[in-house]
């Protein structure tokens, strides 16, 4: 390769890694420990609000199940990519600045779900788009270390994120701007920060972002693109059914892992009494800790096999949140304590299952089962929200109490989806994983 080629290319991988870091701003912040944990809060929205946020979520979650194999299918026949692209970071720009009109009262409630629910659709369609760029920007060699360093920076992203909104907005009595906690005005305008955080930093991927060539020009509707799917699963299911289990699992327990995110900052504020500055300190520090561990399981993973890391993330996981819900009463340190090392798993999960399947496709077979692994792990992305409210809302029943003083429930709801997962996967027949360099 050419040095002209060579810094093209680089520009390609920057620009491509920067929507991880710019993605920060959705995933962190609003979805998981700031604007999450301000619309869950009881005292400003009403009892239901914790519930009604995970069935909100569930009801985003099914709708991205629908269209995400339209989505992907189209997108891999079209070729057209950079206008989808565009298309969805600017509606998750625009559903995240507007949450800065969601006032703390009740009758903003539902206003407050139906953007959070906008946003999560179109964020969750356009990573869809986003995944399927990797192979664009990478060769069989260093599609490890670029997938890498984009997730590595979406986790540091969040943590520079955080930091910022702490210091300068959240944290203090009077923040930037003189900014105050009232009214919600702290929270309100992070949200409008965060809008800016994610233009600045996804601009470059929107501008330069390459259509590839179109495979046909025919279009297949939403029935057309599940039965071509459910083609793809039926074939494999007659030739190596190992995988898909491990497809089915893996789509189990990705969500679960999701979840632990994406309900781990209301958890803290809403069952554990976390204010807003200890929230987003507690993200600060999840986010290192997950950051640092999946760095260092990666090596084990290169000596023991993903098999392994897989199986025992997920029981610890399990364990650990067992172990938060049945010492709830002991207070924050529980959380602090068993929540952090419940953290320390979920990124080794995430990389190992990538790698593991890396390394037992059939050769030729990779850019399929790899879309089929999109595809499934978008199929039960309302799992968790589901399971979560349902918790909270038998919790509520058995206790006879508000959902408010249930919601410590939810981490049981999260815990039986990760356990559905690890007992799924266990159905996979141990396979010779081939622990190479290029494949890690």
């Amino acid at each position: 390769m050419s040095t002209t080629q060579d810094r093209s290319m680089r520009k390609k991988v920057t620009a491509w890694a920067l929507w991880d870091w710019a993605s920060a701003a959705f995933n962190a912040v609003v979805t998981t420990f700031v604007f999450s944990v301000y619309i869950a809060d009881a005292d400003l929205f009403g009892d239901n609000a914790n519930a009604s946020l995970g069935w909100t979520m569930t009801a985003a979650g099914i709708f991205v199940a629908i269209i995400a194999p339209v989505i992907g299918q189209s997108t891999d026949r079209s070729g057209k990519r950079r206008g989808l692209i565009a298309f969805t970071t600017s509606v998750t720009i625009i559903a995240t600045a507007a949450l800065a009109f969601v006032r703390p009262d009740e009758s903003y409630l539902w206003l407050g779900l139906l953007l959070l629910a906008i946003g999560n659709i179109a964020f969750e369609t356009g990573s869809v788009v986003y995944n399927a760029m990797l192979t664009d920007i990478s060769t069989p060699k260093n599609i490890g270390k670029i997938s890498g360093i984009g997730w590595g920076l979406g986790y540091v992203g969040g943590i520079v994120l955080m930091l910022f909104l702490y210091v300068g907005i959240i944290g203090p009595e009077v923040g930037w701007f003189g900014v105050t906690s009232g009214d919600g005005m702290s929270v309100r305008v992070s949200m409008v920060l965060c809008a800016v955080w994610t233009l600045a930093f996804s601009l470059p991927l929107m501008l330069t972002a390459a259509d590839t060539e179109a495979k046909t020009t025919s279009r297949v509707g939403i029935i057309d693109s599940y039965r071509m799917l459910l083609r793809s699963v039926a074939r494999l299911w007659r030739t190596d059914r190992s995988i898909v289990w491990f497809l089915i699992s893996s789509a189990i327990y990705r969500d679960g892992l999701a979840g632990v995110f994406a309900f781990g900052g209301v958890l803290a504020g809403v069952a554990f009494g976390f204010d807003s500055g200890e929230v987003l300190i507690f993200g600060i520090t999840a986010n290192l800790v997950a950051g640092i561990a999946t760095i260092k399981f990666g090596y084990i993973d290169d000596r023991v096999g993903s098999r392994p890391v897989i199986l025992f993330s997920l029981a610890s996981m399990v364990i650990l949140g067992l172990l938060i819900f049945l010492l709830h009463d002991q207070g924050k340190i529980v959380f602090w304590i068993a929540g952090l090392l419940l953290c320390i798993f979920v990124g080794p999960a995430q990389a190992s299952s990538r790698t593991y399947l890396a390394r037992i496709i059939p050769p030729g077979e990779e850019g399929e089962i790899f879309g089929l692994y999109a595809t499934t792990g978008r199929a039960v992305s309302f799992l968790s929200p589901f399971m979560y409210a349902t918790a909270i809302s038998i919790g509520a029943i058995l206790l006879d109490s508000s959902k408010k003083d249930a919601a410590y429930f939810g981490i049981l709801g999260i815990a039986i989806v990760l356990f559905a997962g690890f007992a799924s996967f266990l159905k996979v027949r141990p396979a010779e994983e081939k622990l190479t360099d290029s494949a890690a």
